[in-house]
């Protein structure tokens, strides 16, 4: 992985923008930090707007080439990791926020990944807690607890600032072979764990969000390899087919 030069793996995420000066401002930092594509999840704001073209200035190439989602699980579909920013307060126990600094440092202890995917919220309230389940790492930048939020070009710009100084710094000397388990490869298991931790009555679906949240979280630890959560998901359909294949089914 490299970024600083060519930043052919990045991909900034923005979730249901609602101001086209923000999104002008965030094409111009992907332009300064040469990032790799800027896509958007359900625009609230006309993103192609003079406001928008105004602020982006020589990062109008992002709003040309900018792809449009209907969903996040749609704008992640490549994305080998996905990290996500938060400044709320009240989040669940279940979700660990980390430092820009520390995420960044993670990252380029790896030799190459191939595609990753940064999800930026809402300027008014953020991503929720699902949402926020869609990503291996969130990032929290630390501010005034008066104050804790930031405008989003702003967060936007720390990050990448972050992202860029860390790889800068970094040697490689003793990088590792990514080979993490996908966030879609999580979501997507999650979702059909949950579904049959419901079915067989381990789950309520009123409470299911805290106690998947945990497991994610052991998974994300563990540092699960796309191979050994394949294994699971092997389990979770083989008892899907027992359940369905049942005679007191």
């Amino acid at each position: 992985m490299n970024f600083g030069k060519n930043n052919n793996n990045l991909k900034v995420i923005l979730v249901e923008p609602n101001g086209p000066i923000n999104v002008g401002s965030i094409a111009r930092l992907c332009s300064n930090f040469e990032v790799n594509e800027l896509r958007i999840v359900s625009p609230q704001c006309d993103i192609c707007s003079l406001e928008a073209r105004k602020m982006a200035l020589k990062g109008q190439i992002y709003i040309d080439n900018c792809q449009i989602f209907n969903s996040i699980q749609e704008a992640i579909f490549d994305c080998d990791l996905v990290l996500a920013t938060c400044g709320r307060i009240d989040l669940s126990n279940d979700i660990e926020c980390e430092s820009p600094e520390e995420i960044s440092k993670w990252i380029s202890s790896y030799v190459e990944i191939n595609n990753i995917g940064i999800l930026f919220g809402r300027e008014d309230r953020g991503l929720s807690n699902n949402e926020l389940l869609f990503a291996n790492k969130i990032f929290n930048i630390k501010t005034s607890q008066n104050y804790p939020s930031l405008n989003l070009s702003h967060a936007v710009s720390i990050i990448l600032y972050e992202l860029n100084k860390s790889s800068t710094n970094n040697l490689k000397k003793n990088s590792q072979v990514f080979n993490l388990a996908s966030s879609k490869q999580i979501y997507e298991s999650f979702n059909e764990i949950e579904g049959m931790l419901i079915r067989t009555g381990y789950l309520l679906e009123h409470t299911s969000f805290s106690k998947i949240s945990k497991f994610k979280k052991f998974i994300l630890k563990a540092k699960t390899s796309s191979y050994e959560l394949n294994v699971l998901r092997g389990i979770v359909h083989q008892i899907n087919w027992f359940l369905n294949n049942s005679k007191g089914k």
